[in-house]
């Protein structure tokens, strides 16, 4: 007599985490069907800029930060902004993201995403020789720029946290120094820090493509339809979609920013917010680019894409609904210009995502509180592709039953 097939597994959303969560739940002996309304990294996970920040401990609300928020308003192109039109609706968000500066909650946070960082990091090393993947990073660091003394020495607690937290990293001060490591900067940058273990992807909408080939060439299903509800039963979930329902024993939504649409609807109210990133990408480019380079003050990034290079980062609190501002990837280019010498491509191709974001900074990773058999594992914010392997494996244990590597609780859907 042979045995009955597992109960199939649904994962919802086909970006970086929902492709590592599927492959790791099929790896794990379970019938996985993931489901997208547009296809594997379709949406945001196809123009980040590539990096595995395993580095990037510290939540985006610092202690202190709010004393920035008039400006913020002033400032509709500034390394973060939220827009006028958006500003009252975003309101509670701001009360929760205010309340997670506080010291008690910042170091909270830096905890628990150090340890998600280094569950991360090891989930990936794990990955990579299982999907051929070296092939497909790179390992050349990043390097952290400042403009004087004085924003250098405003560095150094976010330094030494990650010193606590077991990171390499080399303090570097004076341009020559800095030449060695990446030459044809701008002389305005006086200090830097080099990071030397940090990956980047080769190409982060390629990679998540390979992950989801990976996926079904192993078995697993993947189709193209809009989930529009959940409704939880006493032994399954029916998945609602534009194409007819399903049933699934477990379902694991990871649609990123949209995610909390379908959490609303089983009563999971879940404070997310979106991140819009802007980028511009060149297919190639003559300038000597070394390694992965961050330019602080400013709030974007410039990095290898292929053979070419993506510039962008900043945060703009929008939500999903407002018409993008393209000047705000046209003003990083400009940066750029006058920041790498002899840097002048032509044409590129201008981007905007949405990072789904909580006002902590730390992505929601549990079962739901209303639907047991419901996993949450979204919010990542600008981290997702950095943490995809380490959420995969949780997803993992959490479909199991098996105690998570990590304690979840900083991540709970029910923490707000």
């Amino acid at each position: 007599m042979t045995e009955p097939k597992a109960p199939e597994i649904i994962v919802i959303g086909a970006g970086i985490i929902g492709v590592s969560s599927a492959l790791a739940l099929l790896r794990a002996g379970h019938r996985v069907r993931l489901l997208d309304r547009t296809g594997v990294a379709a949406e945001t996970s196809s123009g980040n800029a590539g990096a595995f920040a395993f580095t990037e401990i510290e939540p985006l609300a610092t202690p202190g930060i709010m004393r920035k928020a008039p400006k913020w308003l002033l400032d509709p192109l500034g390394p973060l902004a939220i827009r006028p039109a958006y500003a009252a609706r975003i309101a509670p968000w701001m009360l929760r993201f205010w309340r997670a500066s506080w010291l008690d909650r910042y170091e909270g946070g830096v905890k628990a995403q150090s340890s998600l960082m280094t569950l991360s990091r090891a989930a990936l090393e794990r990955l990579l020789p299982t999907v051929d993947g070296e092939t497909r990073i790179r390992r050349e660091g990043q390097l952290q720029l400042f403009e004087s003394q004085s924003e250098f020495e405003a560095s150094l607690p976010s330094w030494e946290a990650r010193r606590q937290q077991g990171i390499r990293f080399d303090l570097i001060e004076g341009q020559q120094a800095i030449a060695e490591i990446q030459p044809g900067l701008s002389p305005r940058f006086t200090h830097a820090g080099f990071t030397p273990d940090w990956i980047n992807v080769v190409d982060p909408a390629q990679w998540t493509r390979h992950l989801g080939q990976q996926f079904v060439a192993e078995g697993g299903s993947l189709d193209t339809a809009e989930v529009r509800a959940l409704t939880p039963g006493e032994s399954w979930v029916e998945v609602v979609t534009s194409t007819g329902s399903l049933r699934a024993g477990q379902v694991v939504v990871a649609a990123g920013a949209w995610s909390h649409h379908l959490a609303r609807g089983l009563g999971d109210k879940i404070p997310l917010e979106t991140e819009r990133g802007y980028n511009t990408t060149f297919a190639s480019c003559d300038f000597d680019l070394r390694t992965h380079v961050t330019f602080s003050r400013h709030g974007f990034v410039v990095s290898k894409i292929g053979e070419g290079v993506r510039i962008g980062g900043a945060v703009e609190l929008g939500g999903l609904q407002l018409p993008p501002n393209y000047k705000r990837a046209e003003i990083l280019l400009r940066k750029a210009r006058s920041f790498l010498t002899g840097f002048d491509p032509e044409g590129g191709t201008q981007w905007m995502g949405f990072r789904p974001s909580l006002p902590d900074s730390l992505p929601v990773i549990g079962r739901s509180p209303t639907a047991e058999r419901v996993i949450y594992a979204f919010g990542h914010g600008h981290l997702g592709l950095t943490q995809s392997a380490g959420t995969a494996e949780l997803v993992a244990a959490l479909a199991a039953g098996r105690t998570p590597e990590i304690s979840l609780a900083p991540f709970a859907p029910q923490r707000f």
